[in-house]
């Protein structure tokens, strides 16, 4: 007899990193989803530099851990992979509603959602799925899902997207470089937004997240 694939649900529990204090004197909240092979709280670091008056970091946890080598010693984790991607992004994206939800985020802060490689494709489809409109998308070093379309994103009012780039980063070439951003053109307009290449490799840049911060303080 044939073997059968059967789903079941049930109730989980998963954690996430936060940095600093939300506060009264809170002007950022970061909500952001880090690469394949991080874990949140080591992740978290690459946002230490910012004023830790003004800027509070949510940075939640891809739930599939894994050993990275064979000598078993350092775990990293995944959000999504080619198998049964349908039912684990929404799992996902409940997960990452269930974060949003116990922070309590009031309406007078900026809310910066970023995505580093793998997690640009998390945080991109839950802003499309849950019509997030937040202050600034950043797509940092990865690439945009497929399905997404125009359309996904026409509830968006005041968001700006900032698409950042390493001018070596390993996993990028030129051809690469011109359809993600023709995509991102194509889904948000050139109005809303900036292309921002830096010299540098497949990594987070910590320059370029501070200016950020500097930038979103104006406002």
């Amino acid at each position: 007899m044939a073997s059968v694939e059967k789903q079941v649900s049930y109730t989980t529990t998963n954690s996430y990193s936060t940095r600093n204090e939300l506060t009264e004197n809170t002007k950022n909240v970061w909500i952001c989803c880090h690469g394949l092979g991080y874990l949140s709280r080591y992740f978290i670091h690459y946002f230490a530099q910012l004023d830790k008056e003004e800027n509070y970091i949510i940075a939640p946890q891809a739930p599939a851990k894994y050993y990275q080598k064979s000598d078993f010693k350092h775990v990293g984790a995944s959000w999504l992979t080619k198998e049964d991607t349908q039912q684990e992004t929404k799992n996902v994206l409940n997960y990452l509603d269930a974060v949003l939800a116990a922070e309590k985020i009031g309406d007078d802060k900026r809310i910066i959602l970023l995505g580093y490689s793998q997690g640009v494709s998390v945080a991109m489809r839950w802003m499309a799925s849950r019509k997030l409109n937040i202050n600034t998308l950043v797509i940092h070093s990865g690439g945009i899902p497929k399905e997404l379309v125009a359309e996904d994103f026409s509830f968006v009012e005041k968001t700006q997207v900032k698409l950042i780039y390493g001018t070596n980063d390993e996993y990028l070439n030129e051809e690469r470089i011109k359809k993600e951003t023709s995509r991102a053109e194509e889904l948000f307009g050139k109005e809303r937004l900036e292309i921002i290449p830096f010299e540098g490799k497949h990594e987070v840049s910590r320059e370029l997240i501070k200016k950020i911060a500097v930038s979103e303080n104006k406002f």
